[in-house]
This record gives C-alpha cells, sequence and structure tokens, in this order.
C-alpha cells in the first residue's frame, strides 16, 4: 500500500470509472486497474463492483473511503506545511459555498488568489447549507458559506450579512406583480422545494404551524438550478434571495417578490474547519471570502 494507490482509489471512487480515473491523473488505463488489484489483494475484499456505467465502491470500499480521504488530506497538508515554513503561500483549499452566493463569490474569489497567490489551488464545493455542514464536519472542507435563518450565525462563526428570501415564479402569474406577499398567501401554493432534512423546510414547517397554513410541496429536487427551473415554467413556485435568481430575473425568465409579515430572514454565515488546523492559504481565502460575500450583500441590499 502506497500514497500513490490511494490516491488512485480515490479518483476511480470520484469519478466512477477506471478509464475517466486515468485520463484525469495521466496514466494508463491498465495502470490504474493494476493499482486498484493490487489493493484489493492486500485487503482482502472488492473495493468496486461493475454497474452499467462504470464501477462504484462495495461496501468494504464505502467502509474505507473515509479513511483514504483522511490520509491524503494529512499528507497534503504536510506539504502544504512544508511550503509554508519556506514562506510560501500554497496548498488546496476546500471552499463550500451556497448556489445562492457562487455565481457573485467565485469568479471574484478566483480572481483575487490568482492576483495575489498563485500557488493556492480552490476546490469548491456547491450545494445546500445542511450538506455543507456535514462535510466540514467531516473535514472534507476547510471553510462553508452557508444559511442561517434568522439574524445570527451560529457560535463561532462569522455573519457575514442579512438576506430576505422571495417567492420566485414565472413573470407573467398574477401573484409575481405584487411588491410583496404575506405568508398567508403561501397556504395551498404548490412550491418546489429541497427535501428534509432542510434549513428552509424546517423554518417553513414551523411557521405553518405557527401560522395555521398549510404548505404544498409538489416536487422536491435538490439544487436551485432545478428549484428556478420548474418555477420558471409557470407550474409551481419556489423560495430563494432574489440574488440567486438575479440571471433569470434580468432575462425576463423569474420574478422576485419578498416574502414579509412574517419577513424569512437569512443570515449569510462564514464557517472554518475544527478537524484539522487552518493553513496560511486557507486563511487568506477566508479573509477573500469575508471581503467579497461582504461586498455582495451589501450590493444586493
Amino acid at each position: 500500500m502506497n500514497l500513490k494507490q490511494m490516491a488512485t482509489l480515490a479518483a476511480v471512487a470520484e469519478l466512477g470509472s477506471v478509464s475517466r480515473a486515468a485520463t484525469a491523473l495521466g496514466q494508463a488505463q491498465s495502470l490504474v486497474s493494476r493499482q486498484v488489484a493490487q489493493l484489493e489483494q492486500e485487503w482482502g475484499d472488492r473495493l468496486f463492483a461493475r454497474t452499467g456505467r462504470g464501477v462504484a465502491l462495495t461496501d468494504f470500499g464505502r467502509q474505507l473511503m473515509p479513511q483514504v480521504h483522511r490520509v491524503l488530506a494529512e499528507v497534503e497538508q504536510l506539504g502544504a506545511s512544508v511550503h509554508e515554513a519556506a514562506g510560501a503561500l500554497t496548498g488546496t483549499v476546500y471552499l463550500g459555498v451556497l448556489p445562492t452566493l457562487s455565481g457573485y463569490l467565485l469568479p471574484q474569489l478566483l480572481a483575487a488568489l490568482q492576483a495575489e497567490a498563485r500557488g493556492v489551488r480552490l476546490c469548491v464545493t456547491e450545494g445546500f447549507s445542511g450538506d455543507l455542514d456535514e462535510q466540514l464536519g467531516a473535514g472534507r472542507l476547510d471553510m462553508i458559506v452557508v444559511n442561517r435563518y434568522g439574524t445570527t450565525a451560529l457560535r463561532g462563526e462569522d455573519a457575514l450579512g442579512v438576506i430576505d428570501t422571495c417567492l420566485l415564479g414565472a413573470p407573467q402569474l398574477p401573484l409575481m406583480r405584487a411588491r410583496s406577499i404575506g405568508l398567508r398567501q403561501l397556504d395551498g401554493l404548490p412550491l418546489v422545494l429541497p427535501a428534509l432534512p432542510n434549513g428552509m423546510r424546517s423554518m417553513l414547517d414551523q411557521l405553518a404551524v405557527r401560522h395555521c397554513i398549510a404548505i404544498d410541496v409538489v416536487m422536491e429536487v435538490d439544487t436551485a438550478t432545478a428549484m428556478k427551473g420548474v418555477a420558471a415554467s409557470g407550474q409551481a413556485y419556489t423560495l430563494l434571495p432574489a440574488m440567486a435568481a438575479q440571471a433569470e430575473i434580468a432575462q425576463g425568465l423569474l420574478a422576485a417578490v419578498p416574502v414579509v409579515r412574517p419577513a424569512i430572514k437569512r443570515t449569510i454565515a462564514l464557517g472554518l474547519t475544527r478537524q484539522r488546523p487552518v493553513s496560511r492559504a486557507a486563511r487568506f481565502v477566508a479573509t477573500r471570502v469575508r471581503q467579497l460575500a461582504v461586498q455582495a450583500l451589501t450590493q444586493q441590499r
């Protein structure tokens, strides 16, 4: 067992294909297959099973992958620490970000890295807050930019700003011509939202009980892109900040109406990992994320 074999294993698991992993790693497919086979022989069980589209981890493989990722991350952290000790700002930083902010944040963050820290590589995961919380807790991310419902962040997080939740729908629908919409008007309205557990769903369920209304979720999806696509069709509505759909609103595909009485406030928060020391590269990225996110949220308001 060596680090090269484990890196190959991680690539095959992530891409779900020996051939795609070989291309990504710049290796011959036969070499990738041989390294996986050597690990299977040494560890005493199969790591992958063939599927119609490639390969998938077996139960045995899924058990071992968290440890494999941990070892690879520690080795990478060691390499970054060596470079940092020599004075260079370098290494990979794993950032989780909400779809709400990714369009604003990522281009400017990349520009900052290219101008000030070319040795820092950014690896971005886009997702809803619950998924990002889980990945940060598992040590797979260095930092996350997430929603906290209400006007405060969790303990240990930096609150970057507060934004309102809007009802998003096709512009031709009569409801989308209003200046605002009361929470009670959501009663029975067809909505497309993420599945539970999700912060927005939990908040809506609590508000529905408190205000004696029925929330009608006609479709559950796991991406903001899908939520906006269904809403733009006119078949249902969704709930997101207006800034999450700025491009679609500008193109006339969606309209946004703030939800009021009560407003559904979201605090955008920055959280850092507690699973390992925060590298200089990660601290640099966190500083730029704070600056850029605050700027974006201020402009939105």
